[in-house]
């Protein structure tokens, strides 16, 4: 990438330096920030719009407005929109205003799906009853919006009330007593509170062991029904589908979605309309959706949950299939290209041992209610686990199978996934309906085309006609980056190897925090230069470290670098996304390397082979992209307002001298771009020493 002299920019960082403009969004398929005027969007949209946006005390946004237009143009004609919406853009109004008026105009209810529960939380908690709150002040048509999880999500209460239903999952695995003691210690948190909890949504505890939940919870599968359960009247589940069946806009997950759409099992509500947010996740959530898995705990614990139901001899049976299946897992690792006789083996004597029990325990169904519920819980597991071992012995060419060893107390586990989602959503979800997908990062390298053809969009149908054409908007960010921001890429530093860090990247980081006294979110590609990290800035003086554990939950932690503004929080792949941390907190960014997926990684592995069987580059088509996405998403934790100020470092030399690295600085918001340390430095120490002052002299 070769250095370019401009006009000395005003960085809001102290004195200018050398420096390259980022190109940002720009290329084929970037626009600026649209100034498309109010008056251009049809009236009723544009006088709800009006209404939220006095309502809420905002103001008037030329790439919120474009996004309302291209939005409610969408949903009106059927049609497909992706648009990219930078931060402070106001997203959610952006597609909530016209979601609102095509449903208050006669169209169909509208399904808002995320990919992350803190989303999710912020719709329905902070959104929606502020665009409520507006419309019903103004003396508009209420507005009605439920959230609508999978049964699973909510605590069953036949299962609470079973005498049986305790330790029926509990017991089922060995355990230490000091392991046993917190399951028991956790099922008696959730029994208290379930009793006063009016939703039984599982995101109303705080953690809880996944054991226990699974004890006091059912799938769909397993649920007996309504009309059979002695509990059907006051179900939890059926409540929460009940409200969303009358409401006008339901709020659910990426994971609901493909399920509906993929599997083709009803668990939505009817629809004509999906809002797809963060949608540069939908494959991949999609995928996790559909992948199947099994364990020999899986297999294993069957015959402790069948022993009233089936004879011994069946019991036996699946005893020795699960026996069977954990030494061959225990002998493979990683992708499976063929099933080696032995696996195929075992796979098949899980799959005629859960097919005896199958036949076994039949259908008949109880006097009790809790015993015909157990039954079912029963018959739902033989069958599932029947259905995955007959999947993975017949996988073809556009599947991936692989075994996943486990670590720690996990155990060896087999996996089956589609190499691609596209085919399926493109069918299933694109062909009849309206659908938006929107996120601060759907452009790579200034194009479209790869989040399109991994949600089953052809670039041929963009902007064309018919029921899958689709348009692209990026209606660009009202913040300045390239004043408010520097892109810091270090040029001159070694390439990154397996082993971590080099000690010049740590040295380097160093000094960028030493600067920035403090106030940096260092972000990691492993846990390895984690580690590293937290040794080297140990050492650094007036300076609060905060460090990332394995397993640890990542909300207290960002909360902590929040309130101490000398803080360094050091962390992994978690806190690349949804850290939003404004104003002086966070004034750098450092970003150790470009986080390309694992080479071993089965599916990476099996879609760059594809792109290779047809000539193409499987690194440049499947890895660059992704790494992309994530480089793009750690970026955009810097700036999250308009005032915010600092600086974005990344100690990798391959931003400056590989071929894909204009590719990935195209894919970030428009930074001035420097190589030179020194001015960086300076430019750090000058904008903490500002905060400083500033922060001396407030009122107390």
């Amino acid at each position: 990438m070769s250095e370019s002299q401009s006009a000395k920019p005003k960085l809001g960082l102290g004195d200018t330096h050398e420096s390259q403009q980022g190109s940002g969004a720009g290329g084929p398929d970037s626009t600026a920030p649209s100034t498309a005027p109010n008056a251009e969007l049809d009236v009723s949209v544009k006088e709800l719009l009006d209404v939220v946006v006095a309502g809420l005390s905002g103001e008037d946004r030329p790439g919120q407005q474009s996004m309302v237009q291209c939005v409610a143009r969408a949903m009106s004609t059927k049609s497909k929109a992706l648009i990219q919406a930078g931060t402070g853009t106001g997203k959610s109004i952006g597609y909530l205003v016209p979601a609102i008026s095509h449903v208050q105009s006669g169209g169909g209810r509208v399904i808002v799906a995320t990919a992350t529960l803190a989303l999710q939380h912020q719709l329905v908690n902070r959104d929606l009853p502020a665009i409520a709150g507006a419309i019903d002040a103004a003396g508009r048509a209420p507005l009605a919006f439920a959230v609508l999880k999978g049964r699973a999500n909510y605590v069953c209460k036949q299962r609470l009330q079973d005498p049986l239903g305790d330790g029926e999952q509990l017991e089922l695995e060995p355990v230490s007593a000091r392991v046993a003691g917190r399951l028991e210690s956790d099922a008696a948190r959730l029994r208290e509170w379930a009793e006063t909890s009016t939703t039984g949504d599982r995101d109303e505890l705080d953690e809880i062991d996944a054991r226990v939940w699974r004890a006091y919870s059912v799938n769909a599968r397993e649920c007996i029904g309504a009309s059979a359960c002695p509990f059907g009247g006051e179900c939890f589940a059926e409540r929460a589908r009940a409200v969303a069946a009358e409401a006008d806009i339901v709020v659910t997950n990426h994971a609901m979605l493909a399920l509906d759409a993929l599997e083709n099992v009803p668990v939505l509500p009817e629809h004509d309309t999906v809002v797809v947010d963060e949608g540069h996740e939908l494959a991949d959530r999609a995928t996790a959706a559909v992948t199947t898995e099994l364990s020999a705990g899986q297999v294993s614990r069957l015959p402790a949950g069948a022993r009233r139901l089936l004879d011994s001899d069946t019991i036996d049976m699946l005893e020795s299939a699960g026996t069977a299946l954990a030494e061959q897992l225990f002998s493979c690792e990683g992708r499976i290209t063929a099933l080696p006789d032995g696996l195929r083996s075992a796979l098949a004597g899980v799959r005629d041992a859960t097919h005896r029990g199958l036949t076994e325990i039949g259908s008949a169904k109880d006097a009790d209610p809790d015993a015909t519920a157990r039954r079912q819980r029963v018959r739902t597991a033989l069958e599932d686990t029947h259905d995955v071992a007959g999947q993975m012995l017949a996988t073809g060419d556009e599947d991936v199978l692989w075994v996943d060893r486990g670590g720690g107390s996990r155990p060896p586990t087999i996996r089956l996934a589609p190499m691609s989602v596209a085919g399926p959503l493109r069918e299933g979800l694109m062909a009849d309906r309206a659908v938006i997908l929107t996120s601060a990062t759907l452009s790579l390298g200034g194009d479209f085309a790869h989040v399109a053809r991994s949600v089953g969009l052809s670039v041929d149908d963009r902007d064309g006609q018919g029921p899958l054409a689709w348009t692209a908007l990026d209606v660009g960010s009202p913040f300045s980056f390239d004043t408010q921001g520097i892109l810091y890429l270090a040029a001159d530093l070694p390439r990154p190897g397996r082993d971590g860090p080099s000690q010049a990247s740590l040295d380097t980081l160093a000094e960028l925090v030493s600067a920035a006294g403090g106030r940096t979110l260092a972000l990691f590609s492993s846990w390895r230069g984690v580690d590293a990290a937290a040794e080297r800035l140990a050492d650094c003086e007036d300076v609060s470290l905060l460090v990332q554990q394995r397993g640890d939950a990542v909300g207290s932690l960002v909360r902590r670098f929040a309130d101490e503004p000398s803080s360094v929080l050091v962390g992994t792949l978690s806190l690349w996304q949804g850290v939003d941390v404004p104003g002086n907190s966070c004034i750098l960014v450092v970003i150790d390397k470009i986080p390309f997926p694992r080479p071993d990684d089965p599916m990476i592995q099996a879609r760059a082979e594809r792109v290779e069987r047809h000539g193409g580059n499987g690194f440049t088509a499947v890895s660059v992209p992704r790494a992309g996405l994530l480089l793009a998403q750690g970026v955009g934790r810097l700036i999250r307002t308009s005032n915010d100020r600092g600086v974005v470092a990344i100690l990798d030399p391959r931003m400056t001298t590989a071929g894909y690295g204009s590719f990935l600085v195209r894919s970030l918001p428009p930074f001035w771009i420097t190589r030179d340390k020194e001015s960086v430095l300076g430019s750090l120490a000058r904008l903490a020493a500002d905060i400083t002052t500033t922060s001396r002299s407030d009122p107390p």
